[in-house]
C-alpha cells in the first residue's frame, strides 16, 4: 500500500510538472505573443515587407488607419511599400494591454515612431487597438483601429505689439462672449467664468492653447482694426465677433 501511495504522489508530481513546462497549446496565445507579432508588422513597415501584413491579417479582416481610411486586406497590404530614398524609420509597440478569452484576443498598445528624412528626425505618437481570432487553429487580425495622439504645434515668437488689437469681447451669440487679455507673461482668452487660457503664438495672428486642437485667429477688417475671432475646428470656423 505504502508502495502504491508513493508511485501515485510521484505520477501527480510528474503529471503537475509537465503541466507548469509545457506551456499554452497551439490554441492558446499569450500578450507576449502577440506583442512579437504586432511588433514584426511594425518592424515590415519601412523596408515595405508584406508578407508580415499578409500573414497575420484575416482575409475579411478591417482595418481604419489614422487618416480615416478604412481599408480591406488588399488595399491594406497594398499600402505596405518601401520608404523612398533619404527616408528611414522604426515603430515601437510600448504600453500594451490585453484581454485574452476562447477565441478573441484583443491587444491595445501605443506606438513611438522615429522618422528621419535626409538627416532630419520626426517622431510621432499612435494608439492602436486589434482584435484577433482563433480560426481554423490560426490567429489572425480580424480587424484593426489606429489613432494618432494630438500634440502641440512648435511655437512661434509673438507680435506683443498687436496685443493691444486682440483685447476685447468677443460674441458668438447671445450671452455667449469670450474675453481676450494682455499683461506682461501672454495673451489669454476667458470663456465665461471659466478659468483663463494662455494663448501660444503659431504665426501672425494665429494661436494655439496648450493641449486644445485647433486655433484662434484675429481678423483684421478693411479699417485695420481687429473684428472677429475665428475658433477654427479641424477646418471649420465658428466666428465670434469683436462687441467692445
Amino acid at each position: 500500500m505504502k508502495h502504491l501511495l508513493v508511485v501515485c504522489c510521484v505520477s501527480i508530481l510528474a503529471v503537475s510538472a509537465t503541466s507548469i513546462t509545457a506551456g499554452p497549446t497551439k490554441d492558446q496565445i499569450t500578450q507576449a505573443e502577440l506583442v512579437r507579432r504586432t511588433q514584426k508588422l511594425m518592424d515590415a513597415v519601412a523596408p515595405g515587407d508584406q508578407a508580415p501584413w499578409k500573414k497575420y491579417f484575416a482575409d475579411d479582416a478591417m482595418y481604419f488607419d489614422e487618416k480615416g481610411r478604412a481599408m480591406d486586406k488588399p488595399a491594406l497590404v497594398a499600402d505596405v511599400q518601401p520608404m523612398p530614398k533619404g527616408y528611414s524609420g522604426a515603430i515601437k509597440i510600448v504600453n500594451p494591454k490585453s484581454h485574452i478569452e476562447s477565441n478573441v484576443a484583443i491587444l491595445s498598445y501605443d506606438m513611438d515612431e522615429t522618422e528621419t528624412v535626409w538627416g532630419q528626425t520626426l517622431t510621432a505618437r499612435y494608439h492602436a487597438t486589434d482584435t484577433w481570432m482563433l480560426r481554423k487553429g490560426e490567429w489572425k487580425i480580424v480587424a484593426g483601429q489606429v489613432l494618432r495622439y494630438y500634440e502641440d504645434p512648435a511655437p512661434g515668437k509673438s507680435d506683443v505689439a498687436r496685443f493691444a488689437d486682440y483685447a476685447g469681447t468677443y460674441e458668438l451669440g447671445p450671452d455667449v462672449t469670450m474675453s481676450i487679455t494682455a499683461d506682461a507673461t501672454g495673451l489669454f482668452a476667458q470663456r465665461g467664468t471659466r478659468p483663463k487660457a494662455q494663448l501660444i503664438p503659431e504665426a501672425k495672428d494665429i494661436f494655439f492653447r496648450k493641449g486644445v486642437e485647433g486655433r484662434l485667429l484675429f481678423h483684421y477688417a478693411e479699417n485695420g482694426k481687429v473684428d472677429s475671432l475665428i475658433d477654427r475646428r479641424n477646418n471649420e470656423d465658428l466666428v465670434w465677433k469683436k462687441i467692445k
